[in-house]
């Protein structure tokens, strides 16, 4: 049983060109922004949808710290949900709306900037 399941396993992996994964685009970051330190309220950014929670999403802008998204902050309608309008892997313009350089903490907003 071993034998068959590597053998299955080898014959799958010598065919080239078949990657069921989704094609992933790159995104390009700012390159002005090199650390949490260089973030000012108010910059537009492109990102990346990292992970998705209840309370909202959070956001890799191109550093280290990740940057939440709140609910409240990525429609300009009410939504019960982020994953009505927000998918793990799509790319995203976000507002830098405050920075807690002490915490580490990034808001971010969507409202206005994704028509």
């Amino acid at each position: 049983m071993q034998e068959l399941l590597t053998s299955s396993v080898i014959e799958e992996l010598k065919k080239h060109g078949l990657d069921p994964r989704e094609k992933f685009e790159q995104t390009e970051f700012s390159e002005e922004v090199r650390t949490i330190s260089d973030l000012k309220e108010g910059m537009i950014l492109n990102g990346i949808v990292d992970n998705i929670v209840a309370f909202g999403a959070f956001v890799e802008i191109g550093i280290k710290e990740k940057g939440l998204l709140h609910i409240s902050e990525i429609s300009d309608k009410f939504i019960k949900s982020p994953a009505e309008c927000l998918k793990l892997g799509q790319k995203v313009k976000v507002m830098v709306k405050n920075i807690d350089l002490d915490r580490k903490r990034i808001s971010l907003s969507m409202k206005d900037l994704q028509g």
